[in-house]
Order: C-alpha cells, then sequence, then structure tokens
C-alpha cells in the first residue's frame, strides 16, 4: 500500500514531498528515497522522539515536531526551480476536513497532493451535485483541482482494522478556478449559505446566510435562471459563480 502510493505521487529528485502524520515512518524513509526533500510534520512528541534517531542518516528529510492546522504551508520550495510541491499523506482522519481546506488555501504552492482518507470523505470531495455526500468540500476541491480516485484499502490493511474503510485519491491543483469567478468571497459565502441549511430550500437558506431580504433573494434567484424552490446540494460550479455573480451585483446596487 505504502508503495502504490508513493508510486501514485512520481515523485523526483527536483520535488519536495511534503508528509502529514509520519507516524512510524512507513511513508516517510520511502519518498526519502525518491524525493529530492522531505518536509514532515508529526504533532505528537512521542512519535518525533522515535523519527529523529532513524532520520539521522537522510539529509534530505526534514522531520517537524508541528501541528498541521496551525502551519503556514505558503513557505515551502521544492529544492529546484522546476520541482514541485508534493503533499503525499495519510491524512488523521479526525480532522481530514479542516486540514483539506486548508491544504486547498495553499493552492499557489502545492501542486498536487496524493492522499489517504477515509472512503467517505474521498466520495465527498468528487461528488457531483444532487446527492447526500456533495457540499462545501466538494465545490472547494472541485472549483480548485482536478481529482482522481486511485484505489481503495481496505479496514484488514491496517493493525488493528478501524471501523471505515479508506480511498486513496490523486489531487492537481488548477491555476485558474474551473469556473469565472467575479470574486472568491462572494463565492464561498454563497456556498457556505446554501448548504448551511440543507434541509431549505434555497430562499429560505440564502435570505439567512446572505443577510438579505426574501423579496432581495427571490430577485437574485430570478436574475440568475436559478428556481428558488432547489436546495442548495443541487447547484453546480457553474450556478454558483453565476449566483455570486448576480449577488455582488445586489450588494453594489445597495439592495
Amino acid at each position: 500500500m505504502a508503495r502504490a502510493i508513493v508510486e501514485t505521487a512520481a515523485l523526483g529528485p527536483r520535488d519536495l514531498a511534503v508528509e502529514i502524520g509520519p507516524g512510524h515512518g512507513i511513508l516517510t524513509f520511502r519518498l526519502a528515497a525518491i524525493a529530492g526533500r522531505v518536509f514532515a510534520l508529526e504533532v505528537d512528541p512521542s512519535l518525533v522522539k522515535t523519527l529523529v534517531p532513524r532520520a539521522a542518516g537522510m539529509p534530505n528529510l526534514d522531520l517537524r515536531h508541528a501541528d498541521a492546522l496551525r502551519f503556514d504551508f505558503h513557505g515551502l520550495r521544492p529544492p529546484e526551480r522546476d520541482g514541485h510541491v508534493v503533499l503525499v499523506a495519510n491524512l488523521p482522519y479526525a480532522i481530514s476536513k479542516p486540514l483539506l481546506l486548508r491544504l486547498f488555501e495553499a493552492r499557489q504552492t502545492i501542486h498536487r497532493m496524493v492522499v489517504m482518507l477515509q472512503r467517505e470523505v474521498a466520495e465527498r470531495l468528487t461528488a457531483a451535485p444532487g446527492g447526500k455526500a456533495y457540499g462545501l468540500l466538494s465545490v472547494a476541491a472541485q472549483l480548485w483541482a482536478d481529482l482522481t480516485p486511485c484505489f481503495t484499502v481496505p479496514a484488514t490493511a491496517f493493525s488493528p482494522p478501524p471501523k471505515v474503510e479508506s480511498a486513496v485519491i490523486r489531487i492537481v491543483f488548477r491555476q485558474a478556478p474551473k469556473v469565472p469567478l467575479p470574486d472568491e468571497a462572494a463565492f464561498f459565502k454563497i456556498v457556505k449559505a446554501a448548504f448551511g441549511q440543507r434541509r431549505k430550500n434555497l430562499v429560505n437558506a440564502l435570505w439567512g446566510g446572505l443577510g438579505l431580504t426574501v423579496p432581495a433573494v427571490r430577485s437574485l434567484l430570478e436574475a440568475a435562471g436559478i428556481d428558488p424552490s432547489r436546495r442548495g446540494e443541487s447547484l453546480s460550479l457553474e450556478d454558483f459563480a453565476r449566483l455570486s455573480h448576480f449577488f455582488l451585483r445586489t450588494l453594489n446596487s445597495g439592495c
């Protein structure tokens, strides 16, 4: 499994491999054998203490005691100008969603990621509009990246086996969003409001989340050509982008 993940990452001597949660080093030392540099973040001090002696003979391995949820990924650079920053990790399941959103924010620095996640989270990343799995995480991922499910990992591959299956997914960040955005903040304000109350139709979900009156929300949806009775999970990236365009118009008009 570790070999398959490393092979999927397609690393070379010009690349910086970033690992979150190296644990006992199962991936770490495989990465160090092929990447130009490896930067590994481990939050557990006892695991850092165990790994440090093993890393002593690997000058290209930089092991840090740090919390990935607080670490600034924007400062990372590959060892060569034509190399890439590639994140390769078995992400901690308990914090995978906030961690992924944080990594998406560092997309100008990170070229691609190969990550193992709880299968349910991997399915949410690639989910299409209309299903229960589709939500904020789906929109954020699909807006800024091309996603490829690679393979599933049964619980029996671990000891002790967890209660869930896992999946490995490849995420390659785009230089521009998949749909034109007039304003990213406005786009995600709409997305968060639409998914904030999933059981409600768009009128009821958006008027509270956007701070607009019900008539203003109806006018906004009408201008965007979207049926007010629809729910947030039915909207595509294009729908959200169109809504954000007319939302900005509404704000600028003072309505």
